[in-house]
């Protein structure tokens, strides 16, 4: 079990990111139908109908080769579908972990769901970042399953597990405004950093059609185009939150510092926050390379993951006690 586990772990990581780098290769719509590509099992069988539309439509989403990054990546997640299923399936036959595993399997179901819209509903915004947003619970859940028991059970001040906690949900919210960025075309929308457009807070941008979830790609509720005004405030937004997520980590890193069996832990879930806002910097200041973009998603993948691990091992102490006579006691240890 926990070899299959592991297994999917490693398909997950792959997929993520490989569904990243075809999002922003523009190869969405490389094969425009589902599951297949035009019908066939692979670009190679749909090699004919693919050149015949690209012919119509030489600046189009369809290629033979954007076509061959979609079932790639179709492939991939079907695979890791498959090994989740036997996953499942081993989980009841042992007896073992049932509802984890059951719980992932229904999952990962809507993942799939939600993969066909992306493409049968053209790319919607709302439906590409519930896949995002999918395809990272899918990957947090495997790495909580294939790494937890690796970690001992922490003891800590409730106010402290529920603070740690808080960031998940945090981490979780700022990753489904990343890809709401993505998803809109937003991510030059703010020029320069730290600041947008040269301004804190852009006098132009505009929030009225930015969060409207039933509209097209590139159009506002009414039919009408997306302003830039609009991207503008996805994308301020969408750093803010990254200065919300930034302020609870290093708030966990100096509440909890002073414990020393917490500090590899923070250690490593400091880096992995590090790591995250070097991305998304390199992003704007270098105009969005896509290997950075793409391991901007990567590294929201692992910050989801770690702060899960990180929360999920912590355990309120039995003895009720205020925080600081917490830190008293640690220092003393």
């Amino acid at each position: 079990m926990k070899r299959l586990w592991l297994l999917a772990l490693v398909l997950a990581c792959i997929v993520v990111p490989l569904g990243a780098y075809v999002r922003l290769s523009d190869a969405g719509l490389g094969c425009p139908d589902w599951p297949g590509c035009y019908g066939r099992l692979s670009p190679h069988h749909a090699a004919d109908a693919i050149r015949a539309a690209q012919a119509v439509n030489p600046d189009g989403p369809v290629s033979l080769d954007k076509a061959w990054k979609e079932m790639v990546h179709r492939y991939l997640a079907a695979t890791l579908g498959l090994v989740i299923l036997i996953t499942a399936v081993r989980a009841w036959w042992q007896r073992r972990g049932r509802a984890a595993a059951t719980g992932l399997l229904l999952v990962v179901a809507v993942q799939g769901l939600l993969g066909m819209w992306t493409v049968t509903l053209l790319l919607k915004p709302a439906v590409v970042s519930a896949h995002l947003v999918g395809g990272m619970t899918v990957a947090a859940l495997l790495a909580w399953g294939a790494l937890s028991r690796t970690l001992p059970l922490q003891p800590v001040p409730a106010t402290y597990r529920r603070a740690a906690w808080a960031l998940v949900v945090m981490v979780a919210l700022q990753i489904l405004l990343g890809g709401w960025v993505s998803s809109n075309y937003a991510a030059l929308a703010c020029q320069g950093f730290p600041t947008c457009n040269g301004s804190w807070l852009p006098p132009d941008m505009r929030f009225d059609h930015a969060f409207h979830l039933v509209r097209d790609l590139g159009e506002g509720p009414d039919g009408t185009p997306l302003a830039s005004a609009n991207l503008v405030a996805i994308h301020w937004l969408h750093r803010v939150g990254a200065l919300v997520v930034s302020l609870a980590v290093l708030g966990l890193l100096w509440t909890g510092w002073g414990d020393r069996c917490l500090r590899g832990r923070l250690v490593l879930l400091g880096l992995a926050w590090l790591l995250q806002v070097g991305l998304g910097i390199a992003n704007v200041v270098l105009q969005l390379p896509l290997p950075v973009a793409v391991a901007h998603n990567a590294g929201a993948l692992l910050l989801l993951s770690v702060a899960v691990l990180f929360a999920g091992r912590l355990v309120p102490v039995r003895v009720r006690q205020p925080l600081a006579l917490w830190k008293v006691g640690r220092k003393a240890a």
